[in-house]
């Protein structure tokens, strides 16, 4: 059973959905990139999570890799792992 820890946030009026992820992930094409947040994006709102999923990943030691929107990156590049998993609040699993 899939289990995701989450950072359900509401940052500058805007909810988000920060889901930290495997690091693999960043080296997955853009297109598997994509299925797998439309699959995590209807499980959260299923789960009655609003807004949009951001997956996170540990890219290098200390580095964060992330895939949201262009208008969000500067409030992702502001932050870094250790705030998102201070910030888990909630959990996905199916």
């Amino acid at each position: 059973m899939p289990r995701f820890k989450v950072a359900h946030v509401k940052q500058s009026g805007i909810d988000m959905i920060i889901i930290p992820v495997d690091s693999s992930f960043g080296g997955k094409t853009p297109r598997d990139q994509q299925g797998i947040m439309n699959d995590l994006q209807r499980h959260a709102q299923s789960a009655g999570l609003a807004g949009a999923v951001v997956p996170v990943w540990e890219e290098a030691v200390g580095q964060m890799g992330f895939r949201a929107p262009t208008a969000w990156h500067p409030f992702f590049m502001s932050i870094n792992l250790q705030w998102v998993w201070s910030n888990i609040n909630r959990e996905l699993f199916w």
